[in-house]
């Protein structure tokens, strides 16, 4: 067991205490904790307001699970998900593992297992395409059927819909890789962030008046390349405006690997080793290749200018 916040993570459903079990539970993969999701969850508390409110969710998610050579395509990993969940007053997060035993794992046993015995849940809610057990079995009217008849509640939540359609994971996915972070902020209900590590890069900002704190994307899905006017989270929890670069560093470095670089306005420190989150705001411009580090260094500045002129007309950065 973990916590993050005011969350409990937990990573099995056998032999809990009294205090973890009973709750409501939300169901779902719950990538982004969108507002879809947000309304699985609500509904979950609004139908049992006296219980503990609770989240079932798995990691790795199946796909990498059953895809593991696909593209990077998470928009929220464990951390970022809890504290997006946490906002939503969820208490509990049930993080199962999902392996090769997992994945075999009937509908049945799933229903009877984990979520009656081993949970103890009151109620159940999720939205309209969850689907779980050995091949999807389970749907959503075997669920009702089931929930039912061993005495929990349950809720099928309609999918959340806006103008442009259904809101879902792979909605916003394609909003992030066009370019457009404002899009998929709207659909999450927040702007989308990537948390990481800061590594130790090859120093050249610094070189050139820039320097910047380096975070690998990792299991993250790589959005548009290019510059973002980005708002970076502390570890001491204080908010700063900055510019970042997402991409492949084509002047002065071209690597295999894709990588986030952020420039953080105002401020100096030593933060490597250390988990920030920088969340992206606007997309300033494509990545592209200069003649030299001078042309860069222009471009950077100008940049910086226009990232502080988008964060600031928008009021941020905001606690």
């Amino acid at each position: 067991m973990s916590q993050t916040g005011d969350v409990q993570i937990l990573d099995t459903w056998r032999n809990l205490p009294v205090d973890l079990r009973g709750a409501a539970v939300a169901l779902g993969n719950f990538d982004g904790v969108h507002r879809g999701h947000a309304a699985v969850i609500r509904a979950a508390h609004a139908a049992r307001p006296d219980a503990r409110l609770a989240v079932l969710t798995f990691e790795p998610h199946p796909r990498e699970f059953f895809r593991p050579d696909d593209p990077p395509f998470r928009l929220t990993l464990s951390g970022e998900r809890a504290d997006a969940m946490a906002a939503l007053g969820v208490a509990i997060v049930y993080e199962l593992p999902f392996d090769k035993t997992f994945s075999h794992m009937s509908a049945e046993q799933f229903v009877v297992d984990i979520l009656h015995a081993g949970l103890g849940a009151k109620h159940l809610a999720c939205g309209p395409d969850f689907a779980f057990g050995h091949r999807k079995g389970g749907d959503t009217g075997l669920l009702a059927d089931r929930a039912e008849a061993l005495g929990m509640g349950f809720t099928r939540v309609p999918a959340v819909a806006d103008a442009g359609g259904l809101i879902s994971a792979s909605r916003i996915r394609r909003a992030l890789q066009d370019g457009y972070p404002e899009r998929a902020a709207v659909e999450l209900g927040r702007p989308w962030a990537i948390r990481g590590i800061v590594a130790h890069g090859d120093k050249r900002g610094r070189t050139i008046g820039f320097p910047t704190a380096n975070l690998p994307l990792g299991r993250h899905l790589e959005p548009a390349r290019g510059v973002y006017a980005v708002v970076i989270r502390l570890p001491d929890g204080s908010v700063r405006q900055g510019a970042a670069n997402i991409g492949r560093r084509p002047t002065v470095n071209e690597g295999p690997e894709s990588r986030l670089e952020v420039n953080i306005f105002d401020w100096a420190g030593d933060i490597y080793g250390v988990e920030i989150s920088v969340a992206l705001h606007a997309f300033i411009r494509p990545e592209q290749r200069f003649s030299g580090l001078e042309e860069l260094k222009a471009q950077i500045a100008a940049d910086a200018v226009e990232a502080r002129r988008i964060l600031d007309r928008a009021g941020l950065p905001s606690p």
